[in-house]
């Protein structure tokens, strides 16, 4: 039987696991399972891999994307290049590579959105997705500044010295923080949301609830909203490529 997980912590909402289970399910897959391994300290990563048997890769999630790094046998150029691992492989040999299926899942997402003033953006967060995000955005010709609780280690804006003007000057908004997750569905990173307009987008990573409070109020001011859910699929379904199990 071979197997395949979700690294992370405090996931029993994963996405993957469901996605996975449905997958097997609608293409007649008996000989895979997928499950949740769901640890504490990445330090425990190694156990993992050395008592699950038939495991042949895993998804990697919140907070684990950049820590796993040192634990691969080899990191995909691209991952390395991005700085964080979300999907890794584990070859016959019991190798470990990683590599990163996110930056393709937020590309392809966003691209068929595009219009020509959407030149600049503002990413929110600055942990492993928004790695991916930056980088993804750095193939579409598109610039972007990061946006965090302070100025610090490439960070332009903090939230407290966001102005209406800095919003009115970046048509893309990417929220890449947990801010707005089921079940604390009532917060929202703290923006200027009176600056946005029907010329904005709205991008935000999570997919549950399917609204947040975030694209809420972007599509109050007519700005075009997307969540993370078809983002989710498209980069599962690379990953799906990589591991290579038919």
């Amino acid at each position: 039987m071979n197997k395949l997980g979700l690294l992370g912590r405090n996931i029993s909402y994963s996405f993957s696991r469901a996605y996975f289970k449905e997958k097997f399910k609608k293409e007649q897959i008996k000989d895979t399972s997928y499950e949740n391994f769901d640890i504490e300290n990445i330090n425990l990563f190694p156990s993992i891999i050395k008592n699950t048997k038939g495991l042949k890769g895993m998804n990697v999630t919140i907070p684990y994307k950049e820590d796993v790094m040192p634990f691969l046998d080899e990191i995909d150029k691209e991952a390395k290049a991005i700085g964080a691992v979300n999907t890794i492989k584990i070859t016959k040999k019991g190798k470990l590579i990683g590599y990163n299926t996110d930056c393709y899942g937020f590309k392809k997402s966003l691209e068929p959105f595009l219009k020509p003033n959407h030149t600049r953006a503002l990413i929110l967060g600055t942990g492993g997705a928004s790695k991916a995000v930056a980088y993804a955005l750095k193939e579409l010709g598109i610039s972007y500044a990061f946006v965090s609780r302070t100025i610090k280690g490439g960070v332009t804006f903090s939230y407290d010295t966001l102005t209406q003007s800095d919003i009115e000057n970046h048509h893309i908004i990417i929220n890449c923080t947990p801010l707005g997750t089921f079940p604390n569905i009532e917060v929202c990173p703290e923006i200027p949301y009176q600056a946005f307009t029907k010329s904005h987008i709205l991008f935000d990573l999570i997919y549950n609830p399917e609204e947040t409070k975030f694209l809420k109020r972007g599509k109050q001011n007519g700005a075009t909203i997307i969540n993370g859910l078809n983002m989710l699929k498209l980069q599962a379904e690379k990953a799906w490529s990589i591991w290579s199990i038919k």
